[in-house]
């Protein structure tokens, strides 16, 4: 009994030591558990959708260099638990999940050292700013008490955040910087319109939303005074490299391409769009074109029919096995309060891990030929988004992954996967017929098929300083086609977040390559479903070690080549 209870007394102190639970029973998903949580408490907002995740509330945002300096050395821990856990011997799921953690850490590592938008990119603190408050408003509303107070806190933690950006930013690109700068034009009328129409949903006095959208407003005016007063000072280039742009590759996205081989295959890409496009356009030169949805209220009601129809397709064709518990991908006006903060994120919510029994959303304005290059062919065929955006691709993938068994792949890591099946989706579906009935929506399809070519083209150019803004801009004018501005706003997000338009593109190649393997290797025993259902369960995990845990190939599992 003595010695039962001497034993006792060590396994409680030793339990109790600081780092010992770590030291003896680490592992990846410990690991996973413990990178997460600390990610969600710092990881940097954007303006896209996909990365979203859930987030702790009453969390004061810090730019600081100092608080820089304490991601950095937390960082470091997580990189050695990382190695330490490296073991070639266990099963291949085990090691993929390995992968995909140094992949997320990676993403941290290019994210503070490496691309640095905390110091280069003036727009990185208006997504630090307005993207949360807006990201909070596509959860829909009334909001109580907690949440109220948790918009009220973004909203309040403004000023702060801009103080720090100009302590932080060092020679900016002025495109970036005069992109911040028409940003913010109107700033203080569209804060003005936040707080007098979010009033009324919350739990909070009028008054004190506009006590504080007045010093928000304040604040952003006088950041892009500040960064007028400077604009004359800075330099033109805004390119990140060939050395950084691989690292990026192989560490982050995980993908087995030098730059130039992801140009020659979206070159052979933008040749297969233009050619089946002008097959398409040629074949239906006699069906009446396309109109848009005449008002918002008809808008919303396509979009309900086409839902209903897609989920049918699918079933009917065995395309893939849609989940039953997966709600539906609904359209809805934009409420004034949303509508004030549009232009700083994509105003959707595709709910989260802890809200799969709520509808996906997209918010939406009344039909226009001037809403922009997706907007009016979402417009006209409703389902373009659903396959894209909704039930078939990103919400749908989206939940189906939230529920993976495996807790270390329900979280976003980078975008090749998740957008590459949204693009991949778009094909297959037509591929299957989908849009039998409707001609004109294939060209659509082959047209947007275009421009994700021709992004990676410009991305990959852009990068490596081959391109200039404007020639990046005259380029995608001149082989998308697309207008001026969308265009250039296309070219300043390939500046400032390199690596992320190319996703489309080259995660849709890696998924063909994948079936293709699959088909050939596994041959009578090949399913085209369950291809798709594994594909879209894990679609939060590079294509690449996809493709080792499917079909045992991992000639193109790149192995980081080392954290920075």
């Amino acid at each position: 009994m003595m010695k039962r209870a001497m034993t006792s007394v060590v396994v409680y102190l030793l339990l109790i030591t600081p780092g010992f639970a770590q030291q003896t029973a680490d592992s990846n998903q410990r690991l996973a558990s413990d990178f997460w949580s600390w990610r969600a408490r710092n990881g940097e907002y954007t303006g896209d959708d996909v990365p979203r995740m859930e987030r702790p509330s009453g969390v004061v945002r810090d730019w600081s260099a100092a608080r820089v300096e304490k991601q950095r050395t937390e960082l470091a821990v997580f990189d050695e638990r990382w190695r330490k856990l490296a073991d070639p011997q266990v099963p291949v799921s085990q090691q993929v999940d390995h992968r995909l953690l140094g992949s997320a850490l990676a993403r941290v590592h290019w994210e503070l050292d490496i691309l640095r938008r905390w110091q280069r990119d003036p727009g990185y603190y208006i997504a630090q700013t307005l993207s949360p408050v807006g990201e909070a408003l596509t959860v829909p509303a009334p909001y109580d008490e907690k949440q109220s107070r948790e918009i009220l806190s973004r909203l309040n933690n403004i000023p702060q955040i801009l103080e720090q950006a100009q302590q932080n930013l060092v020679s900016p690109p002025a495109p970036f910087a005069q992109m911040t700068i028409d940003s913010l034009a109107g700033i203080r009328a569209k804060l003005e319109q936040l707080a007098t129409t979010l009033a009324p949903h919350t739990t909070i006095a009028a008054g004190e939303w506009q006590a504080s959208a007045e010093r928000a407003a304040t604040s952003l005016e006088a950041y892009s005074a500040w960064l007028q007063k400077v604009l004359p000072t800075l330099p033109a280039q805004s390119a990140i490299g060939r050395e950084n742009y691989t690292w990026f590759l192989q560490n982050v996205a995980l993908m087995p391409y030098t730059p130039e081989e992801l140009v020659a295959r979206a070159e052979q890409e933008f040749r297969r769009s233009v050619a089946f496009e002008a097959l398409e356009a040629n074949r239906n030169r006699s069906v009446p074109p396309l109109v848009m949805a005449p008002t918002l209220e008809d808008f919303v009601a396509r979009n309900k029919r086409s839902e209903a129809k897609v989920r049918e397709f699918l079933k009917n064709r065995e395309v893939m096995t849609l989940p039953t518990w997966i709600q539906h991908y609904t359209l809805r006006p934009v409420p004034p309060y949303l509508a004030a903060l549009g232009d700083f994120l994509e105003t959707d919510d595709f709910t989260s891990a802890s809200r799969l029994d709520q509808d996906g959303i997209r918010y939406v304005a009344p039909p226009s030929p001037s809403t922009g290059y997706f907007w009016v062919a979402d417009a006209k065929d409703p389902r373009i988004q659903i396959v894209h955006e909704g039930t078939v691709g990103h919400y749908g993938q989206l939940c189906a992954s939230w529920k993976n068994p495996d807790p270390i792949r329900r979280h976003y890591y980078d975008s090749a996967a998740n957008e590459g099946i949204g693009f991949y989706a778009e094909e297959m579906m037509l591929q299957s017929g989908l849009y039998d009935d409707s001609p004109h929506s294939r060209e659509i399809v082959y047209n947007q098929m275009r421009l994700r070519a021709v992004r990676v083209i410009v991305d990959v150019k852009v990068a490596l300083g081959i391109f200039t803004p404007d020639q990046a801009v005259d380029f995608l004018e001149a082989n998308v086609p697309m207008g001026a501005a969308d265009a250039r706003e296309e070219v300043i997000e390939m500046g400032e977040l390199p690596g992320q338009k190319i996703a489309y593109e080259i995660g849709k190649l890696q998924i063909m390559e994948m079936l293709q393997d699959a088909r050939f290797k596994q041959g009578d025993k090949f399913s085209l479903e369950g291809f798709h259902n594994y594909l879209w369960l894990n679609g939060n995990v590079p294509i690449a070690l996809l493709r080792w845990e499917y079909l045992g190939l991992d000639d193109n599992a790149t192995k980081p080549s080392g954290l920075k």
